[in-house]
């Protein structure tokens, strides 16, 4: 069947996945040289989390102005100034030398990363059917894995060897390796020559979403507009309660595993490397899964929620994470990476309902407010848990309290944002 249909269409999703990895390999640069910056800048934890958050405002305001930016000026052109200018960023941490000066390289980096997300959820839709979106979206969400898995295998090596700033300008420069692939390979379905007539069909034949040429060139629906609709309030809680959870795990893995385990340098590369293995697959299985009960005659929302309910209960083993860690340190290494996989298999999904409820038009400025509240919970949760109840008890030397904590607001983060989503969209209904 797809020998027939044809397959350039995950020629594209390949492309957004290897995308998806440079921007986090970029991102989790800086928690693999914590240790290193501590003590040749002399930073401490309060230091770190303000270096986090500033990062975390930025982003939250690049996602807002991201997908209308994406949706109006159009998916590759976007991506690709996204890429161009966030890699810049990335480089840029090489040639400063302190806390500020971090902070401003973070929030340069926060800014022109959000671009990612609402040009790749916009690519999934303009290229996938939607029963094939999730699967879609898993493969090259997964790609934040394995950036998370290359850049413990990766930066502590360029670190030791060449020195940190070497780490930031390697993996920096690989977004412009990208962008040229980007750029030459990527047009619209719609004119992309090497696409045959029956994979054009395939990608749109859905039956509430048959898009002409003259349909994609409709005006874009204003984010102001968009707050007024219940579906977007159900993406943007959704977010606002987990995507904190996945930035915990990528800024402050490394450091529970130094902290309570004593790990440092390479050692910590093999555990946070399995963690993110682990997710891979949650987020390629993720996929799979809504796809499979749409084809067995499930309707759409109810195959995607139902999903999201069961990801939401393989979250919660982490709760036990310390009590396993105290018996042997890779019980708390599967433990999280199971947590971290069911994040990625729920993350696959809750993207796919914006393009579930909403028009092509505004998938991309959807998603940007849904990570702008996914950005504003992690700036929360790192001023209102890490930055005073997790660096308090870290400061009187009780570090297991402040994981068990963590660790407690992760367990219980998807469930909460399941039934506030239920609430809010029991049934599904598309904004037209």
């Amino acid at each position: 069947m797809q020998a027939t249909i044809g397959t350039y269409r995950w020629r594209i999703c390949a492309l957004v996945f290897f995308a998806t990895t440079i921007n986090y390999l970029d991102r989790a640069v800086i928690s693999l040289l914590k240790s290193t910056l501590t003590a040749e800048m002399h930073w401490n934890d309060g230091d770190y989390a303000n270096v986090e958050i500033a990062f975390k405002i930025s982003y939250a305001i690049g996602l807002l102005i991201a997908g209308s930016i994406i949706d109006r000026i159009g998916t590759k052109k976007g991506y690709a100034w996204a890429t161009g200018l966030w890699s810049v960023s990335a480089v840029s941490h090489a040639f400063v030398s302190t806390v500020g000066g971090f902070a401003g390289a973070r929030a340069a980096l926060g800014l022109t990363e959000a671009g990612n997300f609402p040009a790749a959820i916009k690519t999934v839709a303009e290229w996938f059917p939607k029963k094939e979106r999730a699967l879609a979206t898993g493969i090259f969400n997964s790609g934040a894995n394995i950036g998370a898995i290359v850049a413990p295998l990766s930066v502590p090596f360029i670190a030791v060897h060449f020195g940190w700033q070497w780490a930031f300008i390697i993996t920096g420069v690989l977004g412009f390796v990208w962008l040229f692939f980007w750029l030459k390979y990527y047009h619209k379905p719609a004119s992309q020559p090497l696409l045959s007539k029956a994979e054009f069909d395939y990608i749109n034949s859905d039956k509430d979403e048959l898009i002409t040429v003259e349909k994609e060139a409709e005006p874009t629906i204003s984010w102001i507009k968009l707050l007024q609709f219940k579906q977007t309030w159900a993406f943007a809680i959704g977010k606002l309660l987990t995507d904190p959870i996945w930035w915990f795990y990528l800024f402050w893995l490394p450091d529970f595993l130094e902290s309570q385990y004593a790990l440092k340098g390479t050692a910590i590369a093999l555990p946070v490397a399995l963690v993110y293995t682990i997710s891979t697959f949650g987020s390629i299985g993720g996929g799979w899964l809504p796809m499979y009960l749409i084809k067995n005659n499930w309707p759409v929302f109810k195959a995607r929620k139902t999903s999201m309910f069961i990801y939401a209960l393989l979250v919660l083993p982490i709760l036990l994470a310390q009590v396993a860690g105290g018996i042997n340190m890779w019980l708390a290494v599967l433990i999280i990476g199971l947590a971290a996989s069911a994040h990625q298999a729920w993350s696959a999904n809750i993207f796919t309902t914006v393009s579930d409820m909403f028009p092509k038009s505004a998938v991309g400025s959807v998603t940007g407010i849904g990570g702008m509240f996914g950005a504003i919970g992690g700036i929360f949760l790192s001023l209102a848990v890490q930055k005073n109840l997790f660096v308090y008890y870290r400061s009187i030397n009780k570090i297991e309290t402040a994981y068990y904590i963590m660790f407690l607001v992760c367990g219980l983060a998807y469930l909460t944002a399941w039934i506030i989503m239920h609430i809010l969209v029991p049934k599904m209904k598309k904004v037209v």
